[in-house]
């Protein structure tokens, strides 16, 4: 064999190893796709502490809206930009959200094709570009006190068969990923404030008083009026008139009281606040405006009526809670309105509160305590219309003979 024909053969021979090493001695390195397996979506952000900003954008399939929502720490406190700087009162969901998404990993990838980001849930709510009406995720977005983005997610349906993944995907970015995950920031407004927003508990209730109303504004006088007064006596609730009371009935109210939450606020001009701050109210044609346009009407006496009436609760530490329930609330934010629009009726609350030493004395409470809470409340409830939901509206707002057997 001359020297030609034998490097044709070695050469050969090593192509045909190599051919052999690719097939049965694969590449020890990944694929592309699997690059990024593994490791952390932004390893900068290590310190949940770093976060002053949250944005949550969700998506109301119904409506066909992006529903935004942000959290900010602003002059030493939470606020809610979203709802007129509104203060937070879930510190614990702030710190779990932020710490849930520290140090988030690509734990398994899924998916590298555009093509599949309304099957995993995570097209981008804010995406116009895109037609689809489904499949779209709920967008988050940390900040931290320069605005600098420290996380930005789009988190998408559940992952089937894994529990305790969700499919996650970088806003701008196509690759899509199984990642192991408990973080679901809420973009509802009523997740993130107090859930007591009267802090009563039933059993300090000791006196209720109904006055079921409707205004007539033609007139200008009260129609269909009717009072009931209940007081509990040694812990059992009786009428002040001694007629049977429907239990059920009263249960759900002083219940409705002990649970009641808001869905969302208004607020209240600067100067009908600082009235109510001092305990004198005026009339001026600001006042009167924004009253009425929530259903609220102070007459000339001074009388701040309801056009929906009025209940007032009276606790054993001293304090007596004024609730007036005003117009339907069918504007706002999405939520508020589309339950409205479904027949929710949500509506208007003024809440207002005093405190009595000798009532508390009389009730066996603790005066000290009671005008602490109070003042602490008349600085809350003055700033704001609150809204509630239209299931507590009809828990709250019975009539008299709704109570009596």
């Amino acid at each position: 064999m001359n020297d030609t024909l034998k490097t044709s053969a070695f050469l050969a021979a090593a192509a045909v190893m190599v051919i052999a090493a690719a097939v049965f001695e694969p590449e020890s390195r990944s694929p592309d796709i699997l690059s990024d397996q593994g490791e952390a979506f932004y390893p900068k952000f290590t310190d949940p502490r770093e976060v002053r900003t949250i944005e949550v954008v969700d998506y109301d399939e119904a409506t066909a809206t992006a529903r935004p929502f942000q959290v900010a720490f602003e002059k030493g406190r939470w606020v809610l930009p979203s709802h007129h700087n509104y203060v937070v009162d879930a510190g614990e969901r702030l710190v779990k959200t932020a710490a849930a998404l520290v140090d988030l990993r690509k734990d398994l990838v899924r998916s590298d094709s555009a093509a599949d980001h309304a099957t995993f849930g995570v097209i981008d709510p804010l995406d116009q570009k895109t037609a689809s009406l489904t499949g779209r995720g709920k967008r988050v977005t940390l900040r931290d006190a320069r605005k600098e983005v420290l996380a930005d997610f789009i988190l998408g349906k559940l992952v089937e068969g894994k529990e305790g993944f969700r499919y996650v995907r970088v806003p701008g970015q196509k690759r899509t990923y199984a990642v192991k995950t408990d973080a679901d920031p809420s973009a509802r407004f009523a997740d993130w404030v107090d859930a007591g927003l009267l802090r009563i508990v039933a059993p300090s209730l000791r006196r209720v008083t109904v006055n079921s109303y409707s205004i007539n504004e033609q007139l200008g006088r009260l129609d269909n009026a009717e009072t009931v007064t209940i007081h509990r006596v040694d812990g059992e609730w009786k009428a002040a008139g001694g007629e049977r009371l429907h239990l059920p009935a009263v249960t759900a109210l002083t219940s409705a009281l002990d649970n009641l939450k808001i869905v969302d606020v208004r607020p209240k001009p600067p100067s009908l606040a600082a009235n109510l701050r001092s305990g004198q109210l005026t009339l001026s044609l600001e006042t009167a405006m924004s009253l009425r346009q929530r259903g609220f009407f102070l007459t000339p006496n001074g009388r701040l009526l309801a056009n929906a009436g009025e209940l007032v609760a009276e606790t054993a530490n001293g304090l007596s809670y004024v609730l007036r329930f005003g117009e339907v609330a069918t504007s706002g934010d999405a939520e508020t309105g589309a339950k409205a629009a479904r027949g929710g009726e949500n509506r208007y609350l003024f809440v207002t509160v005093s405190f009595d030493a000798e009532r508390a004395r009389k009730y066996g409470g603790d005066p000290a305590a009671g005008e602490r809470l109070a003042k602490d409340l008349t600085n809350r409830f003055a700033d704001w219309y609150y809204v509630i939901s239209g299931a507590d509206f009809e828990k709250l707002r019975v009539r008299p003979k709704d109570l009596l057997r």
